[in-house]
């Protein structure tokens, strides 16, 4: 593809803005934001923007209804909208269409499987080394998932049967929690169960807190059958532990001690208390899991480290989240539409204030490269094009059709070059950390230089077909833009198109490729915003 020194510019003209504070750009002169101040809507509303006023920071306006679509699209469906989508909602002039979008897209079916592939990667559903699941387990542990998203599943009872499974791995999709450990120790499992649902890393516990939770998982059993790689996880209630003793109490991590009646899994019992009303770290962790996965980070920042010398930012918002989660029944789409319904959320990503407390009190949305899967899906949906995986594994599961959406995969065992090099986690340790987002210079290279890149903006039938199917060059940028972008140019960015035509003498295809792969390597396609 011939690129040239306008096609770069056309790459800092796209993200301009997202370079310098809103004041110094003029209110209304970026696509950006609406030039509208927040006003509390909620509760948490009224939680963020007080902490922001007490520390003198001034938030962002809220984000243009172009950037919230793409927001929107991403952050609930891990999907981009399509031009279409795109200028419906833009022409829309409801006063609530953007509660109506977050309404509409969480009843679509891509909102399941971008959701199961983060239930996925923190529930470690993988089949190969360290874990070891095998593909026959994580076709029923990833069904499981699945199901359980789809039906919205309280998430009390979720919890609770998978810290109570019992059964075949290749039958009963939770027992495999048990399973996607690297250690099966009863250590090893309270660690695992102590991140996954307190978003505490019991490593790091005084040696007498681990060892007292780990009496909860010292009876559990695995044995194998006749089928290949089958096992089953069941109670076990005469396993003794390294001195030969069965155990008969353990002590949870709020420091109560616990005997094991004669007629009960311990894990039954770990389960009561944790999911129990009366202890908030159960909710309070994955409140601020879904806060961070939308929001960018943890109102408790890492998400998965709860600790006294690491207190949350705003300890009135975490509260009031856990409060609202047990008051609904453990519902966590309450959770996020409330989250995604909220001025905060909607705040624009040019920030008004430099104050270094600004970004972890959420004074506005944080920029952040989009996910591999996301990225991979999104080149794939704009150009027409799909993409090879591949495994290790010579197993029938492991075949994946090429069409298949990266966000789809049930594996972490199945992978592709891109995904890999773009950060996908690795699915050995159940950590938000595992996932890496921050750009490197191979991946930079990659977008701009590869093969792999560039026949998919030449040869993909969905941009062949756009320039088939419109003849004026106008009408070719302007659905380059919502296409790529989600939005229509400025003034500035069609000044130099016009300017780039004029000198480079290229025009129809090759002139729109150039402008597609200017748009496709901008900060603004790559970047959540």
């Amino acid at each position: 593809m011939k690129t040239s020194l306008v096609a770069g510019i056309l790459v800092l003209s796209s993200v301009a803005a997202f370079a310098q504070p809103a004041a110094t750009t003029g209110t209304g002169s970026n696509p950006y934001d609406s030039g509208v101040s927040p006003k509390p809507r909620n509760g948490i509303d009224r939680l963020v923007l007080a902490k922001l006023n007490s520390l003198g920071i001034q938030p962002a306006d809220i984000c243009s209804d172009a950037v919230f679509v793409r927001r929107a699209f991403l952050d609930v469906i891990g999907t981009l909208p399509t031009a279409k989508e795109t200028k419906d909602f833009l022409e829309d002039k409801s006063p609530d269409k953007r509660a109506a979008l977050i309404d509409a897209l969480m009843k679509r079916d891509e909102f399941t499987e971008y959701w199961t592939m983060k239930w996925c990667d923190l529930l470690r559903v993988k089949a190969e080394f360290p874990i070891n699941l095998w593909p026959n387990a994580v076709q029923a542990y990833h069904r499981w998932i699945f199901t359980a998203v789809r039906a919205n599943m309280p998430y009390d009872k979720f919890a609770r049967e998978l810290l109570t499974a019992n059964g075949s791995n290749f039958r009963v999709g939770p027992v495999n929690f048990y399973r996607a450990i690297q250690s099966k120790t009863p250590d090893g499992i309270a660690q695992a169960v102590a991140l996954t649902f307190m978003g505490e890393r019991a490593d790091k516990w005084p040696k007498e807190k681990l060892a007292g939770m780990s009496g909860f998982f010292a009876q559990i059993g695995y044995k194998c059958t006749q089928e290949w790689k089958e096992e089953i996880v069941y109670f076990d209630p005469m396993r003794t532990n390294s001195l030969g003793i069965v155990a008969t109490s353990a002590v949870l991590p709020d420091g109560t001690s616990v005997k094991f009646p004669p007629d009960r899994d311990p894990r039954e019992l770990f389960a009561d208390w944790l999911v129990s009303e009366k202890n908030p770290s159960f909710a309070r962790a994955i409140v601020n899991r879904q806060w961070s996965w939308l929001m960018g980070r943890g109102i408790v920042h890492e998400p998965d480290d709860f600790r006294t010398d690491n207190p949350p930012a705003n300890p009135e918002l975490l509260t009031f989240l856990e409060k609202e989660l047990v008051k609904s029944k453990w519902d966590l789409r309450y959770i996020l539409k409330l989250i995604l319904n909220s001025e905060t959320y909607q705040l624009s990503s040019i920030p008004k204030s430099d104050k270094p407390e600004a970004e972890a009190n959420f004074a506005q949305y944080p920029l952040r490269r989009l996910d591999a899967e996301v990225l991979i899906d999104a080149l794939n949906a704009i150009t027409g094009t799909t993409e090879k995986y591949s495994s290790a594994i010579p197993e029938p599961f492991t075949f994946i059709p090429e069409e298949e959406r990266s966000i789809e995969l049930d594996d972490g065992s199945i992978s592709s070059s891109f995904l890999e090099l773009f950060g996908r986690p690795s699915r050995d340790t159940g950590m938000e950390a595992e996932r890496s987002n921050k750009p490197s210079a191979d991946q930079i290279m990659h977008l701009l230089n590869s093969s792999h890149i560039r026949k998919k903006i030449e040869q993909g039938p969905k941009m062949m077909a756009l320039l088939r199917e419109t003849k004026q060059p106008g009408e070719v940028i302007a659905n380059l833009y919502l296409t790529i972008l989600s939005r229509y140019p400025t003034a500035q960015e069609l000044k130099a198109i016009t300017q780039y035509h004029e000198t480079s003498g290229l025009k129809g295809r090759e002139a729109a490729n150039d402008i597609a792969w200017a748009l496709l390597n901008s900060a603004e396609f790559l970047y959540r915003h």
